[in-house]
C-alpha cells in the first residue's frame, strides 16, 4: 500500500467492527464503513471536488471520518477544524455550525446532523445515502498531500509511515479498541487514531465520558492502559 486509497479497496471489506461512536452507539463494520466512504467520495466528486482540492471538515464524528475517507478516495486534501474563511472546495460541518463558513465561488457547504433550513446547503445524511456505492477512479501519487495543516501539506507516504510507527509503538493488535482523544487537526491523531487502526484491523473508537479503550491517542492523561501522543507520530 503506497497511498491511503489502499485502505478503501473492495478486498478490505469485512464483518469486523472498525468504527464505534460511543456517544451515539453507532457501529460500522468494514463493509459498511468502506461502502459509505465510497458514497461520500462520489458525493464530493458531484460537488465539484477533484484531486488536489481541499475538503474542510469540522467535528470528531462518523460523518467527519467518512468525509476524510471520501476525500482520500478521490485524491482530495482534508483540513480538519478549518477557519471560517477557508479556501476549501467543500466544507463538512454540523448543521448548527455550517453558516459560519465562507467559501470561494463554487464551494459547497455540506451539513450533517439536523436537516439544514437553507436550501443552498447540502445535507450529508440524505445526499451521501443516495450515491452509488462504488470507488471513484482516481490516480494518486504517494507524494501527494492528503492533509492540510498550517505548516503545509502532509503526504500519503508520511501518514502511512507514521501510522505504521504508531502500530509498532503501542503494539496495536487486531480487534483492539483505539480511543481518539486528541484533535483531528493534528496529523498524528489522524495517523495514529484513524489510519493505524484500519491498517491493524483494530476499532476506531470515538469516546464518550465513560468508555475506556485498549489504547488512547491523546495529548493529555487518558484512562487507557496504553497511550500515544500524536506528536510522537511525526
Amino acid at each position: 500500500m503506497d497511498t491511503l486509497r489502499g485502505l478503501l479497496v473492495r478486498e478490505r471489506r469485512g464483518e469486523g467492527i472498525v468504527l464505534h461512536d460511543a456517544t451515539t452507539g453507532r457501529e460500522y463494520d468494514a463493509r459498511r464503513l468502506l461502502t459509505n466512504a465510497w458514497k461520500t467520495g462520489n458525493f464530493l466528486h458531484h460537488c465539484g471536488v477533484r484531486s488536489g482540492h481541499t475538503v474542510a471538515i469540522v467535528g470528531r464524528t462518523p460523518e467527519a471520518l467518512l468525509g476524510f475517507l471520501g476525500a482520500v478516495s478521490i485524491g482530495a486534501v482534508t483540513r480538519f477544524e478549518p477557519s471560517p474563511t477557508t479556501d476549501a472546495r467543500a466544507v463538512i460541518a454540523p448543521t448548527d455550525e455550517i453558516d459560519a463558513f465562507e467559501l470561494p465561488p463554487g464551494g459547497t457547504k455540506i451539513a450533517y446532523g439536523d436537516p439544514p433550513d437553507d436550501a443552498h446547503v447540502e445535507y450529508f445524511e440524505r445526499d451521501v445515502w443516495s450515491e452509488n456505492p462504488t470507488l471513484v477512479p482516481a490516480t494518486i501519487d504517494p507524494d501527494d498531500s492528503v492533509l492540510a495543516t498550517d505548516g503545509g501539506g502532509v503526504t500519503h507516504t508520511a501518514v502511512l509511515t507514521a501510522a505504521e510507527s504508531a502500530i509498532e509503538s503501542v503494539a496495536m493488535q487486531a480487534g483492539e479498541t483505539i480511543a481518539v482523544r486528541a484533535p483531528l487537526s493534528r496529523p498524528g491523531t489522524v495517523a495514529g487514531g484513524i489510519v493505524a487502526p484500519l491498517l491493524a484491523d483494530a476499532t476506531i473508537t470515538l469516546p464518550d465520558g465513560d468508555i475506556v479503550a485498549d489504547v488512547a491517542i491523546a495529548s493529555d492523561d487518558a484512562p487507557e492502559p496504553r497511550s500515544l501522543d500524536p506528536a510522537d507520530c511525526f
